[in-house]
């Protein structure tokens, strides 16, 4: 039997190191996959792991282990050098005491195999067949969006929600913003669910909240990384505490869906038109209250958009900017803190 291993950062997994393992896998009859995280970065060993293990889920002859060590002892170095090639074999020969194969996409692979004492298969070094790398990634989540496999897209989606009572423009600003940006632009459930705000039942909000989830999950997968989102799961549990005094029983996996990196608040103070299926322009200032307490509750922390509509594309325009040229690593601090994966 032939077993091998790979390893690297993986940071973020994409679809050339997806196609090293499978070119590993045709090489051997059993490979492990090494994720090596060191003390200085910040997105989490499992939520690496998991990428990889969702890709290959199906894969009986692989399995995907993570090695955590201090770059004080392990260095690490883009360039290949034998003097670090060398630390690095020390420590696989420990991990893989029983594997007579690695395969890389790297230079140094050769010289990690030389100090083992094993053979190195390489996996197209020039990256001529998928032309990326994890850096050009977090350089630019946009260029390289489409080189990510499904299991990473939903983890670095931007989520963008935008919030607020009836009638101060969210379905407007939504569709502006997506056309902006060229990105997707999530259309609220209820709009297709409830046509009257006056008459609805909390079954309704049930499905509304499901539905809705579905509509953010489906768009993580999409074409661009950036999702502006037209009402959330706050705003419908909102909802039930304001038309029928009881809280909305929604699953983890549902209210997780909805989680944003960037939530913006409308306020009221725009002109109320009432186009027939609204609530009176009393309940709306009312419902607003109530959406303020909800997204207090949950610890939503939220930005606050006013002035005329212009005014509203503009601002939220550049708080969006300020998310995008924020870069993963402000992300995933933030990940890292809100969320179990």
């Amino acid at each position: 039997m032939i077993k091998a291993f790979t390893f690297g950062k993986f940071l973020p997994f994409h679809k050339g190191h997806e196609a090293m393992i499978r070119f590993a896998l045709s090489k051997c009859d059993f490979l492990t996959v090494l994720v090596c995280c060191s003390d200085k970065e910040i997105i989490p060993e499992n939520v690496r792991k998991k990428w990889i293990e969702k890709t290959f889920e199906h894969c009986k002859h692989l399995e995907i282990k993570s090695f955590n060590y201090l770059e004080s002892d392990l260095p690490n170095t883009s360039v290949s050098s034998q003097s670090v090639s060398k630390l690095w074999a020390e420590k696989f020969k420990t991990l893989f005491s029983d594997c007579d194969l690695v395969i890389t996409s790297e230079k140094y692979g050769n010289y990690v195999a030389s100090f083992m004492g094993i053979k190195h298969i390489v996996f197209d070094i020039p990256r001529q067949l998928f032309p990326v790398s994890a850096t050009d990634i977090r350089n630019n989540l946009f260029t390289y969006w489409n080189y990510l496999p499904d299991s990473v897209k939903p983890d670095l989606a931007i989520k963008v929600v935008i919030l607020g009572t009836e009638s101060t423009g969210k379905t407007t600003l939504s569709e502006q913003l997506a056309t902006h940006y060229k990105c997707a632009s999530i259309r609220e459930a209820g709009r297709d669910i409830v046509a009257n705000s006056n008459s609805f039942l909390y079954d309704d909000l049930i499905l509304i909240a499901s539905e809705h989830a579905k509509r953010i999950d489906k768009e993580t997968l999409g074409k661009s990384p950036l999702i502006i989102i037209d009402t959330d799961i706050h705003i419908t549990m909102s909802y039930s505490n304001f038309v029928f005094n009881r809280e909305l029983e929604v699953s983890d996996k549902i209210y997780n869906s909805n989680k944003a990196d960037l939530y913006l608040y409308l306020t009221n103070d725009v002109e109320y038109v009432q186009d027939g299926t609204r609530l009176s322009e009393t309940d709306r200032n009312l419902l607003d209250l109530s959406h303020r307490e909800i997204l207090k509750r949950h610890k939503i922390d939220m930005v606050e958009i006013n002035g005329n509509w212009e005014q509203r594309f503009e601002k939220a325009v550049r708080q969006i900017d300020t998310i995008i040229n924020s870069g993963l690593n402000i992300k995933y601090f933030n990940y890292s803190i809100t969320h179990n994966s």
